[in-house]
């Protein structure tokens, strides 16, 4: 039998929360790394999409009702099957991230959006945080569609006098440096959401609905 309503411990600002920490932890690694190749990149990818999935797939349940509950789960299922591909060692190359994380992006960033859209338009009670889901997939699917347009081969040479030094911009360093914003700005949001307060139902929308109050699911 499952719990009732009141009985639920977390509520979806939980949820925001650890995403915010599993992206800002992405960022803070690639902003501290002097080493941007495909290998960091998609160890990095991995590690942050593995652990997203893990949270959304536990929130499905403990944090949605049952009729809420198909987004996290699926956006759960893409992500970590993108976070299990990018970890095959034997398998990272340049051209893999930039499949991968332009792949991930596309898919899960236009599910997400259009998530956030059918719950907002929905006749009964919304999704709390439908709005979120909005913004997070329209970033999402930027981050895609920005990559896309980084070239994989490229490469600047470029010389440095006070360190005495020719340096290398490539494609890889770029799509890396790209993603690390990314997961920067998702933090940042996420966070800030996490933290925001959250207007409360009508009573008759929650007895309706059999759910808590916005203000205790979060």
């Amino acid at each position: 039998m499952p719990s009732s309503p009141s009985a639920r411990t977390f509520a979806v600002r939980h949820l925001q929360m650890a995403r915010a920490a599993f992206a800002a932890l992405a960022a803070l690694m690639i902003t501290f790394s002097p080493d941007h190749s495909a290998a960091v990149g998609l160890s990095v990818f991995s590690g942050f999409a593995i652990a997203t999935a893990v949270v959304l797939l536990i929130a499905a349940w403990l944090v949605y009702r049952a009729d809420h509950r198909w987004p996290a789960v699926v956006l759960g299922v893409l992500t970590v099957l993108a976070g299990m591909a990018g970890g095959i060692v034997a398998w990272r190359s340049t051209t893999l991230f930039f499949v991968i994380v332009i792949a991930w992006a596309l898919a899960t960033g236009f599910f997400e959006l259009l998530s956030g859209i059918l719950a907002r338009r929905s006749g009964s009670e919304p999704r709390a945080d439908a709005r979120d889901a909005i913004v997070v997939g329209a970033i999402t699917l930027i981050l895609g569609v920005g990559l896309m347009l980084v070239p994989g081969g490229y490469a600047l040479n470029y010389y440095i006098d006070e360190a005495h030094q020719t340096f290398t911009l490539t494609g890889i360093a770029i799509g890396v440096g790209v993603f690390g914003g990314y997961a920067a700005v998702i933090a940042v949001y996420l966070g800030i959401a996490a933290f925001s307060p959250r207007a409360k139902p009508t009573p008759a929308a929650t007895a309706a609905s059999g759910t808590p109050s916005e203000g205790d699911r979060g």
